[in-house]
Order: C-alpha cells, then sequence, then structure tokens
C-alpha cells in the first residue's frame, strides 16, 4: 500500500526556513506502532497522519508522533496540516475559513487565511486552557543543564516555572536574548534533572529589543534535542504570560525562535483575558509546501 504524503516548512512564509513537517494521507488502517516507524522514517520534529474523524464537529482527525513518540497536541502539526488542507481543497472556503481538527487532546478550532500567491496562514485556539506544574526551584542545576550560571535566568520579575496547554513545558526565561546563543545544552544532565519531572521539555526565552520573544526549545527525550517552531511551548508560554498580565482584553505577542538552527520561525502567540482569568489561547503561523510523494508501508 502506497500513502501520499507532502511536507512542508511551518511557521515561516518562506522555504527552507520554519519547523519541517511531513502529513501522511490515507493512513486509517495502520496501527501505532506501523505510525512510529513511518514518523522515525520521516526523522523530522513530527509527523502528522490525517485519519477519519470519530466526532461529527471534526473536519479530520489527526495523529501526532515525534521520532519516538506520539503526542495529544503540538502546534506546528496542526498549523501546517491546517494550511494544507486549505491548499488542496480539503478545507472550507471563506476568508477566513474556520473548522476544527480532532486531536488526542480533543479538538482544536482553526481559523484558516488564504491569499492566492501568499503562504497561508492558520490560527488554532487551544483545547484546554492554561494548567500548570508544581514549582521548580532548583535554579542551580536548570542553568547547568543550559550551560549558564544561575544569575542568567529569571527575567522582569518572571522565574522557572511549568505550564501547559496541551502538552508541557518548563518555561525559563533568562536575562538578555544574547544568553540565548550562549546556551550549551547538555542532555545527560537533563535527562538526569527532568527524566520524572512533570515537564521534561524545556522553552527557553527572552524578551527582544522590539517587543518580540526570542525561544530555544529542546526536548530529548522526544527524539529531539532541539526544536526550531514549537507551537505547544508557545501556547503554553501565552498561557503563562497572559495569566501574569494586569490587564484584561486580547494581549498579543511575537514569538522568534529557531534562528540559532539557521531556521528562522515567527510565531504569533494571543490570550483573551477577562476577571483576571485567561479565557483562550491562540498560536498562529504560515506555512509553505515543499515536497509531495508517495509512501511505502512494506
Amino acid at each position: 500500500m502506497a500513502l501520499r504524503f507532502h511536507t512542508l516548512d511551518v511557521f515561516t512564509d518562506q522555504a527552507y526556513g520554519g519547523n519541517p513537517l511531513a502529513v501522511v494521507f490515507g493512513g486509517d488502517a495502520l496501527g501505532t506502532a506501523q505510525m512510529q516507524r513511518i514518523a522515525r522514517e520521516f526523522n523530522l520534529s513530527e509527523t502528522v497522519f490525517v485519519l477519519t474523524p470519530t466526532r461529527s464537529d471534526a473536519l479530520h482527525r489527526i495523529r501526532i508522533f515525534t521520532p519516538t513518540a506520539e503526542l495529544p497536541f503540538a502546534g506546528h502539526p496542526t498549523i501546517g496540516t491546517a494550511c494544507l488542507l486549505s491548499e488542496l481543497g480539503l478545507a472550507p472556503k471563506g476568508e477566513p475559513a474556520t473548522f476544527a481538527i480532532e486531536e488526542g487532546v480533543g479538538l482544536v478550532p482553526i481559523r484558516l487565511q488564504h491569499t492566492p500567491g501568499e503562504a497561508s496562514y492558520a490560527e488554532l485556539t487551544t483545547a484546554v486552557l492554561p494548567e500548570y506544574g508544581p514549582a521548580f526551584d532548583d535554579v542551580t542545576a536548570l542553568a547547568a543543564v543550559l550551560g549558564l550560571e544561575a544569575g542568567d535566568l529569571g527575567s522582569a520579575g518572571e522565574v522557572p516555572r511549568n505550564a501547559s496547554c496541551g502538552l508541557p513545558f518548563l518555561l525559563v526565561p533568562l536575562r538578555s536574548p544574547e544568553l540565548l546563543a550562549a546556551i550549551d545544552f547538555d542532555v545527560i544532565a537533563a535527562r538526569r534533572l527532568l527524566g520524572t519531572a512533570w515537564a521534561q521539555q524545556l522553552y527557553v526565552y527572552a524578551r527582544g529589543y522590539e517587543g518580540e520573544l526570542r525561544a530555544r526549545m529542546f526536548a530529548p527525550a522526544l527524539g529531539m534535542v532541539e526544536d526550531p517552531a514549537t507551537g505547544s511551548a508557545a501556547a503554553a508560554l501565552a498561557g503563562a504570560l497572559g495569566s501574569e498580565a494586569d490587564d484584561d482584553g486580547r494581549l498579543e505577542w511575537t514569538i522568534l525562535q529557531g534562528l540559532e538552527m539557521g531556521r528562522p520561525s515567527r510565531i504569533q502567540i494571543s490570550v483573551d483575558r477577562t476577571g483576571g482569568q485567561v479565557t483562550a489561547v491562540r498560536v498562529g503561523g504560515c506555512s509553505v509546501l515543499m515536497s509531495d510523494g508517495l509512501l511505502g508501508t512494506g
């Protein structure tokens, strides 16, 4: 059996930037082990399988795999798949078009804009609102994992904290964006420190000089030492920043990620905050279609 696949660069409007993604169609008959083997063959941060939905309010169902594990939710697979569905005429028309994708975490609403001749733009709303894990206190050990000093961590009153909007991350603020390039990540030390932690993935960020955020993401437990653009981590950060804000309304930020990897990525994040509570978290970005082909399943 041969399956149609496509690859995209996600969270970018330029080819060879952003985060590569593989999307496979026609795999309803595949088992979990087969999907995991295919994801390992692509060896990208994530591979998506577009499947028949199990609920009537979903346009499609997707399953998401890293090279070593299945995820209940991930941002760049959701954004990339939504843009691809539009490119292939498999999503509703309209400006914007709205629909929902079924994922392990639940129903993920999508808002999509497609202008002919330009990269498609999709925005997801997370299926779950921000959740927070236990306080993280071992700043010295965490700094050592990153090859930094304890005094390099923390910014604008923010400290390392655990947050999730479907996938947990340890959010690590740094004093300045220059420190992102100075990171010397220690995989063994990370596994020792976070191997049984509430969040085993690190999203390290700093505030830039023109209001944007800069970030790097490390997830050796998921089979990727570093990821060039991470929507689920961006969602967790948006939820945390929104929860810690002083003002209600719609709050927006831009995250630049992947610069240190030579894969520049731009992620738009926003929250709705009412009565001091975050009521919605959104992540958006562009995608560029790169290739298509047929995949043998053996």
